[in-house]
This record gives structure tokens, C-alpha cells and sequence, in this order.
């Protein structure tokens, strides 16, 4: 990752990015403390919840867990996903490095974002959710951070995002039983608080 890369995106997109996104930002908890290590957990609606999420929180380095087909759109994608912290993520070949280098990040407390559906949302149905993130929640003991987004961008409705309060995963486990239940059940926990988060977020309106 290159610092120097990440802070010219950020400083020369923050004008746009705050006419385009006229984003309002909900935080269950105001009194919540956003310092340390943290896995950012959230649905996925469109290509353009990279940068939300880059300008919500704009002090920090967000280290994004990225699908190899973005990888696959040209030398010069690559090169930027790659200066701007991106995680490769190789899903044709079953390539599970990316985990290892994720609790590394975490471990040194960085902050890594995850889109956990792992692909977008084609309608307002909240996908299924693959339990990678779990895994990494565990490990590193780092708190996830769930968040939620209702993927308006650039229409007149505005981007909306509603934070959660923080998870910690290792404090829900359960050692009466198996880690398959204890995954299952984890994943499903995380999902269905953000659900209750994207409720929230529709109350707002």
C-alpha cells in the first residue's frame, strides 16, 4: 500500500465524493470509540460503497478485501488497487493467503473492510454470508464494526450509512459447541444485526 496514493485519492475525490454521495451517517452508538483494530462488516449494493466507506471514515486506512475480477480489468486497475491497500482476493483458485494477510493487518492495528455477501446485491434481499470474516474475527480477536448502506448514489435520495456498535466474536463463542455451529451461528448473528441496521436506516427516511 502506498500512503502517499491512498491520501491523493482521498484529498482530490473528497469534493466530489461529498456532492455525489450526500451521505448521512448514523451511528447506534455515539459515544463509540473508532480507534485500534477493527473489521468493517457490511452489505454490499453497488462498486461505489469502496469509496463511501473510504470518505465515512477519512482518517483511516481502509485495507479492502477485493474480488480477483476487479484485478482482472487491466495492469493499471491493479497497479491502483494495490497502492490504495486493496486485499486480493482469488476465488477461482481457492486461494486462501488473503485470511492470513488480513489477521496480519488486523494484528497490527490496521482496519479492514469486508463485503461478506461477496458479491452485490441484485435486489433489496440481503445475500447469504460466507463465513471468511468470521474466521479473521476469531484469530485476530479484532472487533467487527457492522455497518450498513441502502446504495442510493447519485440520485436524489441520499447515500445513506447507519454504524453499529461493536462485535466481539471470541466473547460469543460458545466451547459447548462444535466450531462448525459456532461459525454457523456467528455468521448468521452478524447478518441479521445488520439487517436490523438497514431497518434502521429505512426509518430514517
Amino acid at each position: 500500500m502506498s500512503r502517499i496514493v491512498l491520501w491523493f485519492v482521498k484529498i482530490t475525490g473528497w469534493l466530489p465524493a461529498l456532492i455525489y454521495f450526500r451521505k448521512k451517517v448514523t451511528y447506534v452508538n455515539e459515544k463509540e470509540k473508532y480507534h485500534g483494530k477493527m473489521l468493517l462488516v457490511s452489505n454490499h449494493k453497488s462498486l461505489m460503497d469502496y469509496p463511501l466507506y473510504m470518505y465515512t471514515f477519512m482518517g483511516k486506512s481502509l485495507r479492502t478485501l477485493t474480488a480477483e475480477v476487479m484485478y482482472n480489468k487491466g495492469k493499471l486497475m491493479a497497479w491502483f488497487l494495490k497502492k490504495i491497500g486493496c486485499i486480493r482476493v482469488n476465488r477461482d483458485t481457492y486461494d486462501f493467503c488473503f485470511l492470513e494477510e488480513t489477521i496480519d493487518i488486523l494484528n497490527n492495528d490496521g482496519t479492514v473492510r469486508m463485503f461478506p455477501e461477496s458479491t452485490l446485491t441484485k435486489d433489496d434481499k440481503m445475500q447469504d454470508f460466507k463465513p471468511s470474516f468470521v474466521y479473521i474475527a476469531l484469530e485476530s480477536k479484532a472487533p467487527i464494526l457492522p455497518m450498513y448502506t441502502n446504495g442510493k448514489y447519485g440520485k436524489k435520495e441520499r447515500a445513506r450509512v447507519v454504524v453499529g456498535e461493536k462485535i466481539y466474536l471470541h466473547e460469543l463463542y460458545d466451547e459447548s459447541k462444535s466450531d462448525k455451529e459456532n461459525i454457523t451461528y456467528l455468521t448468521e448473528y452478524v447478518r441479521d444485526y445488520i439487517v436490523k441496521l438497514g431497518e434502521r436506516a429505512c426509518e430514517k427516511k
